[in-house]
């Protein structure tokens, strides 16, 4: 991350860009660009005029003229301010540019910075401007720069060749980018066909790829911005210099980039990437404020907390697969447990099945056609098998062995909960890994209902329940998204709206805020997206809650309805609520500081005897303690009591109990708490008692 200037500047690194490319490239595409947005303007003109009600969110009725009124007009009209201050608007359900003229009676919605959309938007054009001083300054072929899943920032894939990228170079690439922002370039937008962006695109084979990979039907939209044209379905803040406070940070620099190796597509057999990742905010307190939680973050990373407490580590001879040593097992047990615990009182079935398949399951459920690479695959006996991704499938097996019934001996079959804390493989590329967010081998809380069509809403409620249950515990806060019917999807309407209407019902009844993701549903079945914030009000995608009409279609999943004679299709529900192990023990890691909570605690006490004559009794109070179930040690080192006590407290220890020949007399220990100096004598009796206390209370 950049931050205050080196008290010593450095010069940027000298490089070579292609300069015959960039002559060619730039004014072809400007040229080709601005022929078709004329065409467009043109054809709009001898269309337009004909009247249009735009309806805003409190119900107002605006008029406007169809293909003339644009979002940004109907903001003037509503105050100066939201005109000055509205980065993106939504016609219709549908994200769509503050200067794109309407097309018709819609409803308008308008959003700021101050909302996901808004904030999405401005990142995703920062992203535009980060591209455009790449690509100028390195004459790079630009690939994909949108804004991050993380819902913080932006970055750009490009290949530059021979070039590698360092910090050194991160100060040019600013200065160009500031240089945009100065010129408060506008974002346009053009719609073309298949062929002219074929033919706009043609230097570079990344964007040719993209447009080939389109549907047949599917509008290419393309959009500018200074020198930069780039293919993009939008869409965009109105111009480059929304962002206002971009030019007061020239110390901060407007956008502070990291650069990392990527793939093209994943792919290691593909062109060597390198992405710049950026942050940029509309004003320099909220970019400090940024700074300020990246740099505290970075002093709790879980990979070195992660060492330093003797928790995991991974070896090159097995990348993305981490080793838990002891204590981090410990702790790994205590997540799984502690989600078990709950599996009993919520009516779950644990279950367990295989780590490998023959390739054959994953053609039924269809990952051997859309998620084979990311799969481990080989033969075995001359036929093909693959090491599970998800456990979805064989879970769908466990379903079908046998005749089903809505009803078995008087007891209710459906709904049915399978949880499978099995092993996964997922081959990640080796530059995509990252830490234990981002693995090859891990373990996930999951589970799958196998319910009907009505017992949806009660299924869904008791899910997110447990989300609740368990987010409150690890002190999580979490936003909810009901995430509806995309343009192509599976099954018929009547049924998405039902299952969209249990979970909206759900969700109201939850009693917890929550926001419509219009259209943006799987394919297979409309989801609730639960992100949590940490303590540094970091967000994460950890639970999982999805519908699917999909794999009991696929596997010819039916149960037998009150008439035994009919036979009904089960709905799926994929759930999850750590998510992967790894990657919640992460978070978890550094949502703590590295500070465990008692319940959750590889070291939850340690017995500081005072003196060698104590040691006995030191001895005596950690077998009980050991005993009563709690992880305990003992210091017999000959360090001065003071020297013990620092190093428990380093070490994290939640309690240190230090006994001398008083306490060994009377029975008692002097109790220490990790953060806090003052300490408080207790029987083991009363001791244990508060260690239970403690625990069931998940401090």
């Amino acid at each position: 991350m950049g931050g205050a200037p080196d008290s010593k500047p450095k010069s940027a690194p000298s490089h070579s860009k292609d300069e015959e490319y960039l002559s060619c490239v730039i004014p072809k595409r400007i040229a080709i660009f601005e022929a078709i947005k004329s065409e467009q303007i043109s054809h709009r003109r001898s269309i337009s005029g004909d009247p249009i009600k735009i309806t805003l969110l409190d119900g107002t009725v605006k008029e406007g003229r169809k293909w003339e009124t644009t979002p940004f007009d109907i903001a003037k009209q509503i105050s100066k301010g939201l005109a000055s201050n509205a980065l993106i608007s939504q016609v219709n359900g549908v994200l769509w540019d503050m200067s794109r003229a309407l097309e018709g009676d819609c409803e308008l919605k308008l959003f700021t910075f101050d909302s996901d959309e808004g904030r999405d938007t401005f990142w995703h054009s920062s992203a535009h401007i980060l591209g455009q001083a790449l690509e100028m300054e390195y004459g790079c072929k630009l690939c994909i720069g949108p804004c991050t899943t993380r819902g913080e920032g932006f970055y750009y894939d490009a290949f530059y060749g021979e070039l590698g990228l360092n910090e050194d170079h991160f100060k040019q690439i600013e200065s160009v980018a500031l240089k945009a922002v100065a010129e408060k370039q506008p974002f346009e937008r053009i719609e073309v066909s298949r062929n002219q962006a074929l033919e706009m695109f043609s230097e570079n084979g990344f964007k040719i790829e993209i447009i080939k990979d389109l549907p047949e039907d599917k509008t290419i939209t393309v959009y500018r911005c200074g020198p930069l044209v780039d293919l993009c379905r939008g869409p965009h803040i109105p111009n480059t210099s929304f962002a206002k406070a971009f030019a007061c940070l020239k110390v901060m620099c407007v956008c502070n980039f990291q650069a990392s190796s990527a793939y093209w597509r994943g792919n290691k057999d593909r062109e060597s990437l390198q992405r710049v990742y950026g942050i940029s905010y509309p004003d320099s307190k909220r970019l400090k404020e940024y700074i300020a939680r990246i740099e505290e973050a970075k002093k709790y990373d879980h990979r070195l907390l992660g060492v330093k407490q003797e928790l995991f580590f991974c070896h090159p001879l097995s990348p993305g697969s981490w080793f838990f040593l002891p204590h981090g097992g410990r702790i790994y047990n205590k997540l799984m447990d502690f989600i078990k615990a709950q599996y009993k009182e919520r009516g779950y079935h644990e279950v367990f099945s295989p780590t490998m398949y023959n390739m054959q399951l994953w053609e039924t459920s269809g990952h051997a056609a859309n998620y084979k690479e990311n799969m481990f695959v080989f033969e075995v006996e001359k036929q093909e098998f693959g090491l599970k991704p998800m456990n979805c499938p064989g879970h769908c097996l466990m379903f079908e062995h046998r005749v089903r019934s809505y009803r078995v001996d008087g007891f209710a079959e459906l709904p049915l909960r399978f949880a499978d804390f099995g092993v996964l493989h997922r081959n990640e590329a080796s530059g995509a890994l990252t830490g234990l967010t981002r693995v090859r081998r891990f373990q996930q809380d999951d589970a799958h209902i196998f319910c009907r069509e009505s017992q949806i809403k009660d299924e869904v409620m008791g899910v997110l329940d447990f989300i609740n249950y368990a987010y409150n515990i690890f002190g999580f806060t979490y936003d909810l998204k009901l995430s509806t019917r995309p343009d192509k999807y599976l099954g018929d309407p009547e049924t998405w709206d039902k299952a969209e209407a249990a979970l909206t019902d759900a969700l109201n009844q939850s009693g917890k805020p929550w926001e419509i993701n219009e259209g943006d549903g799987a394919f297979y079945g409309p989801k609730i997206d639960i992100s949590v914030s940490d303590a540094l009000n970091r967000k994460f995608q950890c639970a999982t809650l999805q519908l699917d009409f999909q794999l009991p279609s696929r596997f010819d999943l039916s149960y037998s309805a009150e008439d035994e004679a009919k036979r009904e299709r089960p709905v799926m529900i994929h759930r999850a609520i750590l998510g992967s192990v790894e990657r919640m023990f992460a978070i978890l890691l550094e949502h703590y500081k590295g500070k465990w909570p008692f319940w959750l605690s590889p070291r939850q006490a340690i017995v500081c005897p005072v003196s060698e004559k104590s040691q006995p009794y030191a001895l005596k109070v950690r077998d009980q303690i050991h005993q009563a179930g709690y992880y305990v040690d003992v210091d017999t080192t000959d360090r001065k009591i003071q020297k013990k006590v620092r190093e428990a407290q380093l070490a994290q220890y939640n309690f240190i109990l230090v006994v001398g020949e008083e306490e060994a007399n009377t029975g008692q220990v002097s109790v220490r708490v990790r953060d806090k100096g003052d300490h408080s004598v207790m029987s083991m009796e009363d001791l244990l008692s508060f260690f239970k206390s403690e625990t069931a209370a998940f401090h």
